[in-house]
């Protein structure tokens, strides 16, 4: 299960190298507990830090009958002694009155103890790390979810394109536009707080090649990619750019801009762009960015070379 399932239980194990998400599955057992017993007392122990016998003194039972909720952090520098002690806890039986986490944040050690918790039957919260740029555009979208705002899905790939390098910075960004705002929360605000951030991201591409700058938008594109940016954002950056121009186009006929589903500075800037295209020239960019969407998704041999191509399409295809 995931961090945000992490149950209140008389042992649960929490494992993984995404340290925020091992933060945050401890934290919410922690709410459980409180809510469970205001009086809980909770502990904390560091692998490392463990000496033998200390796990019975934690769960013997208390004199004044309180819940406890003891927490073995950093179980992945665990001593010796509490490898002993954690295996015959388990084969024992949980203590009475006692919640406990073990928190391992990756590595081998303590395989034997480990297996012994899963063995048991406990809860397992995983917190792997969060390494494609899609999963974290999911972490970023269920920040703004839980919140209850709204963030559209251009605004939230902008923000991954700044901060997804680091997961507690992303979380954090997440909760600055949260705390700083109100309404909903679009890419003008996330380049407002975070356009700075990086060299080149995918908009910044898209924004060249619409603009029939080739050079600049392949140079963009190299740097991005240089620097670690997945082709599928950048590809959907330029999918959502031909979207937007494409309802530009349709606001000619007559629609306004809240029936299409655009702010106001949106369908502004977008009509600027859309002077200098044709519908022909905007029917092969949309036939470009379609291709690139579906060779980076699997369809194609080389993602990179699909994302190029489609960038030198979306610039020749301007103003003719």
């Amino acid at each position: 299960m995931t961090w945000d399932s992490a149950p209140l239980a008389p042992l649960v194990l929490v494992q993984g190298a995404e340290g925020l998400l091992v933060d945050r599955a401890i934290e919410r057992i922690t709410e459980q507990a409180r809510a469970a017993d205001p009086n809980v007392e909770r502990t904390v122990t560091l692998g490392s830090a463990y000496q033998s016998g200390e796990l019975s003194m934690l769960t013997s039972p208390s004199l004044f009958g309180e819940a406890r909720l003891v927490i073995i952090d950093n179980a992945e520098t665990a001593s010796d002694a509490l490898i002993t002690d954690m295996v015959a806890y388990v084969a024992a039986g949980p203590a009475p009155d006692v919640w406990m986490v073990l928190a391992h944040r990756g590595g081998v050690r303590g395989k034997k103890m480990l297996d012994a918790v899963k063995a048991s039957g406990a809860p397992l919260v995983t917190c792997d790390p969060i390494k494609k740029d899609t999963d974290k555009v999911s972490f970023a979208a269920a920040e703004f979810k839980r919140a209850g705002r709204r963030a559209s899905a251009g605004a939230v790939r902008a923000l991954v394109e700044a901060l997804g390098s680091d997961l507690r910075e992303l979380a954090a960004a997440c909760q600055q536009l949260i705390g700083d705002s109100q309404g909903a929360i679009d890419e003008h605000l996330v380049d407002k707080y975070y356009g700075g951030r990086v060299e080149a991201t995918g908009f910044k591409v898209a924004d060249a090649a619409v603009a029939g700058n080739a050079a600049q938008a392949i140079s963009l594109l190299r740097h991005a990619l240089d620097t670690g940016t997945d082709p599928v954002p950048i590809v959907a950056a330029l999918a959502l750019k031909v979207r937007t121009l494409a309802k530009a186009g349709a606001m000619r006929s007559g629609y306004s801009a809240s029936e299409l589903g655009m702010a106001p500075w949106q369908a502004d800037k977008a009509r600027r762009e859309l002077q200098n295209w044709t519908p022909d020239g905007l029917a092969d960019a949309i036939t470009a960015v379609a291709q690139a969407d579906a060779e980076v998704k699997g369809q194609g041999r080389d993602p990179v070379f699909a994302v190029e191509r489609a960038v030198l399409a979306i610039a020749a295809a301007y103003g003719r």
